[in-house]
């Protein structure tokens, strides 16, 4: 965006750039970027981006909005050479993105991106990051530990065991469900009653590809892995300090920020997760791997219900058959788990439903929730790290999660264990 004013007038210095391909394509923030600055700010390619960085004028670059899609993947190196030389001068960098998939995001956010921001931009959202990025104390967030220390859940050792209800979501096949149904059903208990609201800790085990911190916008922080790492010296505060709060109601332990194996934590590591979770909240809702390890009979038996989601598919019957069985051969607990059909057919479609009876009686298993289709929104309330009853109140999702969780707290508020 041109002025008059020469560039180098200290009224109006450029506090921003939007670095891209082609700004042409990304209409929309062309407009909230107006709206936030005015004329303060200037549209540079990525080979400008870099030579502008070493110009005067770049001193007064506050952030730049790094604007990519589907296009761009190609060329990521540039794009994290982009991100580099803005770090190397403390100009933070927005990421936003277009039909770019999970894998390239992850990239460039690992690589230094300070935020993301999906487009077509959310409504206030561009002008909610701008915000955060121009408060001091998020701005040195990267290098002090105070705004972690901050956003610990404070416990403490002396605290009455509240013996919480253990839920445990696995799903038997990737795109089942599983994260958005434990992340969503986690939410729907916090708020499931408007006094004495219980209290909830969501568990993120899936220590290689978990993506609870992603659902709910979640930074992932080094005290889990120190936390894994010695669960034998772990006490309420350690505890405490590992968590992340969503809006001050519900608790959350992410993956760690680097993948680790999954049998880096022993059973007894475990139980000593579950057991302190227990203790300070009233419900504990656990997202396991889809992968069985040698501490999922741990989960299995802690938990008072076990959700397996599944959907009208081969992978999902032949998976759960072998779990069934794998689970009957060890003899442990198999009648905890309770199948979830995700995406189910409607109420008007009769040949799904008879679908659905064949599946269950060639399993000889029972389904017991049925979770309807929830559609784009499902994925653009993750993609904007919040719960459907926040992104998308009315969605048939979440009115049958809704569901669900007031059926679960029923349930718990007449006899704990007839879950």
């Amino acid at each position: 965006m041109t002025s008059d004013a020469p560039i180098e007038n200290d009224l109006s210095p450029i506090l921003a750039c939007t670095v891209c391909r082609d700004v042409q394509n990304f209409e929309l923030l062309i407009v909230d970027m107006e709206k936030a600055l005015g004329d303060q700010w200037g549209d540079l390619g990525f080979d400008d981006a870099l030579l502008f960085f070493e110009q005067p004028d770049a001193q007064s670059l506050q952030f730049i909005a790094l604007a990519i899609d589907d296009y761009d993947e190609d060329n990521l190196p540039q794009l994290m050479e982009v991100i580099d030389a803005a770090k190397s001068r403390n100009i933070r960098t927005i990421l936003i993105a277009e039909d770019v998939t999970p894998a390239s995001l992850h990239k460039l956010l690992r690589h230094g991106a300070d935020e993301f921001v999906p487009y077509p931009l959310p409504k206030g959202e561009l002008r909610d990051v701008i915000a955060r990025l121009q408060r001091p104390q998020i701005i040195e967030a990267p290098h002090t530990s105070a705004p972690s220390d901050a956003s610990s859940i404070e416990l403490t050792n002396n605290a009455l065991s509240r013996e919480g209800v253990v839920i445990a979501v696995h799903g038997l096949a990737g795109g089942t469900g599983a994260t958005t149904l434990a992340v969503n059903l986690g939410w729907e208990l916090a708020n499931v009653r408007k006094d004495n609201a219980p209290s909830v800790c969501l568990l993120d085990l899936d220590f290689q590809f978990g993506s609870v911190s992603t659902f709910l916008d979640l930074q992932r922080r080094e005290a889990v892995f120190e936390l894994l790492s010695d669960t034998e010296g772990m006490d309420s505060e350690s505890f405490g300090q590992a968590l992340m709060s969503f809006e001050n109601k519900l608790s959350a332990l992410t993956a760690p920020p680097d993948m680790i194996p999954l049998d880096f934590v022993q059973p007894e590591d475990i139980e000593r997760i579950l057991k302190a979770a227990r203790q300070h909240f009233d419900y504990v809702i656990v997202d396991m791997p889809k992968t069985l390890v040698h501490w999922t009979e741990t989960v299995l038996s802690a938990s008072h219900v076990y959700f397996a989601t599944l959907e009208i598919d081969m992978r999902s019957a032949q998976n759960a058959l072998r779990m069934k069985r794998a689970l009957q051969a060890e003899e442990l607990p198999f009648q905890k788990i309770r199948y979830v059909l995700n995406r189910a057919p409607k109420f008007t479609d009769l040949s799904g439903k008879s679908r659905v009876k064949r599946l269950s009686e060639s399993l000889d298993i029972s389904i017991d929730v049925l979770l309807p289709d929830g559609g784009r929104q499902v994925m653009q309330g993750a993609d904007h790290g919040l719960p459907l009853a926040s992104s998308a109140p009315k969605n048939p999702l979440r009115k049958e999660i809704a569901k669900l969780a007031a059926h679960l707290d029923e349930l718990d508020q007449s006899d704990p264990k007839a879950a």
